[in-house]
């Protein structure tokens, strides 16, 4: 006992039936388009609002397209669903982060980024990912859909406490080992089913050095080796990360929040139901050669032969590696890269498109390989375009660097500002001149110009087209 799961757990107790679950109270319900319809129907039939309406955020994150979002969805199953989410958060006083909108992304990364996901809360989402808001010292986890209706309906929720687990990675990472890594690594040896019954909180030197990116990631991934949720103890990272992010408590509050956050930590005598403990050296960067996260290998190893697999899963085995065409004991090494994706909520963070960007500077792509790059949310990928350096494509098929070294000073001082204004908003909004954080002078001038260049466009067309008319009367 006294492990922080249990602290966090303990303090969101309601009741507790004998022979039975407990009401567990929710601090946090977030809603996409794809499990929330039934649940709202439901809220409908029983005539209920949601209980506590500034809790619950909706957003669609699954059926929307990657680009052309200002056009109609084309699959109307897609379309349904979005457009549904919208209704239903209108018609219950919800949040709604549409698309097109600056707030719009996957939940699972906006979360985090508008400081919505805190220390200390329970959250839950009809998304099995949900364990990634764990990254920031919360109990968080994926509910059904007649779950999600009772979290609207009473802000609470009927669940088995889960047993307790403690997973430390010791020692150092080494180069190009990625939290993404560990997560696969940790699937093999746990396999997907490991955890199962099981709330694992991570920990050691790895995790402790990890960026909350990395945390995040490796959360998210707790759900892959069976785990009913993972997540991490805050600390100075968890706590640099939520300062002065949108949602974060200001000022006194703050404080208040901080002085709580800091004991959100297992006991030195913390009883935990399970303990593993890894070590950084054993894990290099890693690939699946099956049709699960749990078929992993590192890079420099072989797909395991055929008798080194048990006698119950060699069929499953078997039907995997014909699948993806792989033979037992092959190396992957050498074989050929079809699609490049980066994305989703495992990884579509901006420190991940760093990653990408400094691999592939001085670069050029083959021209067999697909690459899509998806960033998490439009704020990550407004800051994608503020970051200091931008590369783009040349003749001599190089990339390099767009700016001069004082123009990188530049746009390092305009990123700064740019970030402060996103996080805090402008001077005039502070200080308390407008309602809405961001400008609306950019897009106003972009259209005046935009119109005076079309009028001015139209008088010389129409010029030309008259001085051109008339030589050829003249002519004639």
């Amino acid at each position: 006992m006294n492990t922080l799961f249990d602290k966090i757990w303990d303090k969101h107790v309601v009741q507790i039936v004998d022979d039975g679950p407990t009401q567990l109270y929710i601090d946090r319900l977030y809603c996409h388009e794809v499990t929330s319809p039934q649940a709202f129907d439901g809220m409908r039939k029983r005539g209920l609002n949601c209980f506590r309406p500034d809790h619950i955020y909706c957003m669609p994150d699954h059926n929307t397209p990657t680009h052309d979002q200002d056009k109609p969805i084309a699959d109307p199953i897609s379309k349904k669903q979005v457009d549904t989410l919208a209704r239903n958060a209108k018609d219950f006083g919800l949040t709604h982060y549409g698309m097109l909108s600056k707030d719009n992304g996957i939940i699972h990364v906006v979360g985090p980024e508008k400081g919505l996901s805190l220390p200390g809360m329970t959250i839950v989402c009809g998304d099995s990912h949900t364990s990634t808001h764990g990254a920031m010292g919360a109990v968080a986890f994926g509910i059904g859909t007649s779950e999600v209706e009772m979290v609207m309906a009473s802000e609470c929720i009927l669940q088995q406490k889960p047993k307790s687990m403690r997973i430390k990675i010791n020692g150092k990472l080494g180069k190009g080992v990625t939290a993404k890594d560990v997560a696969l690594y940790l699937m093999s040896k746990l396999t997907t089913s490991g955890a199962t019954g099981y709330f694992v909180e991570y920990a050691g030197q790895v995790v402790e050095e990890m960026s909350m990116e990395g945390r995040l990631t490796l959360c998210n991934l707790s759900i892959e080796m069976g785990a009913r949720g993972g997540f991490v103890a805050p600390d100075e990272a968890t706590f640099a990360y939520i300062k002065g992010r949108e949602f974060a408590p200001k000022g006194d509050e703050w404080d208040k929040a901080l002085a709580y956050w800091k004991t959100l930590k297992s006991g030195d005598d913390a009883v935990f139901d399970k303990e593993l403990s890894f070590e950084a050296a054993d894990i290099e960067p890693r690939i699946t050669y099956g049709t699960n996260p749990g078929m992993g290998i590192g890079i420099t190893e072989s797909v395991p032969a055929l008798d080194t697999i048990d006698a119950s899963g060699k069929a499953s085995y078997m039907k995997s590696l014909n699948y993806m065409g792989f033979e037992p004991g092959e190396k992957l090494l050498g074989h050929p890269i079809d699609y490049v994706f980066l994305g989703a909520c495992t990884n579509g963070r901006i420190e991940d498109f760093r990653a990408f960007a400094s691999l592939v500077k001085g670069h050029k792509k083959a021209d067999n390989v697909t690459a899509w790059l998806v960033p998490g949310s439009w704020a990550v990928d407004k800051q994608i375009s503020l970051e200091p350096i931008n590369y783009v494509r040349i003749p001599s098929d190089r990339w390099q660097p767009k700016y001069t070294p004082q123009e990188r000073a530049l746009n390092r001082f305009a990123g700064a500002v740019a970030h402060k204004i996103r996080t805090e908003g402008s001077k005039l909004y502070r200080d308390g001149g407008r309602e809405d954080i961001y400008s609306e002078e950019v897009e106003k001038t972009i259209r005046t110009i935009r119109e005076g260049l079309g009028a001015l466009v139209r008088s010389e067309v129409i010029t030309t087209l008259n001085e051109q008319i008339g030589r050829s009367f003249n002519n004639k």
